[in-house]
């Protein structure tokens, strides 16, 4: 009898431990348009050759794998992000007149719970009826230049949720087994704080304008005649792969959110696991990534130096006062990502060309409280907090700046709210593995 009772908890034990999930072992693809920058560790900081080195330290830090965009998101594709905004704000003004743009049922006849729009059915631009339905997208009549009947791109916004994991992390807010409740209070996106309820109460909401603000290249320069990049360079098919301008952190922060919506959707109808989330790089991912395997170079390409060895520059900066044609014959503010050999790590335009949003919150002791490793600083800016709160971490310089801007090591900041002609950003995602076998 014992033997019996022995052998049969022995089976019980081997089936759990074996054959309790029977998955398929998960390969992950290259993600279009990205490199994979290896894991491993950085002295991060200014290096040796800089004179202000004193007044910021330089700290060992290790860097776990990701994939990052081989180029800053150009205009091209960001106005998917736009568009796909744009379409879906029509499709639910015309699903409330015309069926046809909502799917209330399954495939086998079952009501579904929640109707969703249908984006397999055309929007016909051109026909009355439609636009009928679409008068609250159109720009008003009293509004319009020349009579022309547009698309209202101040309320063109995302909506989307995400979780915050560090608020859930604080032991105060953490779940109480034996009161079967919550503690602590919660802040909200719009800064607003409030008892913990439940899981819900970490979910964050956010809506943020998508279309970039044009205007920047008049704003930020105001004795300069710069209405032809005001009017065209967003839309024209000329300024496709220039990288996108005149987004602010928090639109930058929404792109990437609508990016992980589309890939895990996508992911979702081939029955394919998720993907990790893309999002911002962290300060010390970007210039582990903008190094591209040098430790202590001034620039991305290796070298000590802004010019090859045939006497060119190498990057779109402004090597001297006032020229901004010496790096360039063709532009003198952006120009078409890629058009300098990348780093080594594929990496193009890691200096110059337009800097790029971190997500990381800027402080001048940034070095000094954050980890050594996988080094965060992270603050969720609320409304109503001072200026400085509001500083995010810029990284790379861009085709406005001197060369020192554009070292790999030197910091600078925008407010998280502003856009600007010379700021513009990629993104990254986390991977699987550590290491990648092509």
């Amino acid at each position: 009898m014992a033997s019996f009772l022995f052998s049969s908890c022995h089976r019980d034990w081997t089936s759990q431990l074996t054959s309790a999930q029977n998955r398929k072992p998960y390969f992950e693809p290259i993600p279009y348009g990205m490199n994979f920058i290896k894991q491993g560790s950085i002295n991060v900081g200014p290096s040796e050759e800089e004179v202000d080195r004193s007044s910021t330290p330089v700290k060992t830090v290790s860097v776990p794998s990701f994939w990052m965009d081989d180029t800053e998101i150009t205009n091209n594709e960001y106005r998917q992000f736009v568009y796909w905004v744009r379409d879906s704000i029509a499709r639910q003004l015309l699903s409330e007149t015309i069926p046809e743009f909502l799917i209330s049922e399954g495939r086998k006849g079952v009501i579904l719970e929640n109707p969703r729009l249908n984006w397999l059915e055309p929007i016909e631009w051109k026909n009355p009826e439609y636009q009928a339905a679409l008068s609250e997208i159109y720009i008003p009549e009293a509004e319009r230049f020349f009579n022309r009947r547009e698309i209202d791109s101040r309320k063109l916004k995302f909506e989307y949720y995400w979780v915050d994991y560090r608020q859930a992390a604080k032991r105060a807010n953490s779940y109480n087994f034996e009161t079967q409740s919550y503690g602590g209070n919660v802040i909200d996106a719009n800064g607003k704080e409030s008892p913990t309820q439940n899981r819900s109460s970490f979910i964050m909401h956010e809506t943020t304008p998508v279309y970039p603000d044009t205007l920047v290249w008049i704003r930020d320069y105001t004795f300069s005649y710069n209405e032809p990049l005001t009017e065209k360079y967003f839309s024209h098919v000329a300024y496709d792969n220039y990288p996108v301008v005149g987004v602010t952190w928090a639109q930058a922060k929404a792109f990437c959110q609508w990016r992980t919506k589309q890939m895990n959707n996508f992911q979702d109808m081939i029955k394919n696991p998720g993907v990790m989330d893309y999002r911002l790089p962290t300060e010390v991912e970007w210039e582990y990534a903008a190094r591209g395997g040098h430790q202590m170079t001034l620039y991305p390409w290796g070298s000590y130096y802004s010019r090859n060895e045939e006497g060119s520059f190498v990057a779109n900066f402004k090597p001297m006062r006032g020229n901004y044609v010496s790096d360039s014959e063709s532009s003198i503010t952006t120009m078409k990502v890629a058009n300098y050999l990348p780093n080594s790590y594929g990496l193009y335009d890691m200096a110059g060309n337009v800097a790029e949003w971190t997500s990381n919150a800027y402080a001048e002791s940034g070095y000094e409280i954050m980890s050594d490793f996988s080094p965060d600083f992270q603050y969720n800016a609320k409304p109503d907090d001072p200026p400085a709160l509001k500083r995010k971490v810029i990284r790379g310089g861009s085709w406005k700046d001197i060369a020192y801007y554009v070292q790999v090591s030197t910091r600078s900041f925008e407010y998280q709210d502003s856009a600007k002609s010379y700021v513009g950003f990629r993104c990254v995602r986390s991977t699987f593995k550590p290491k990648y076998y092509e």
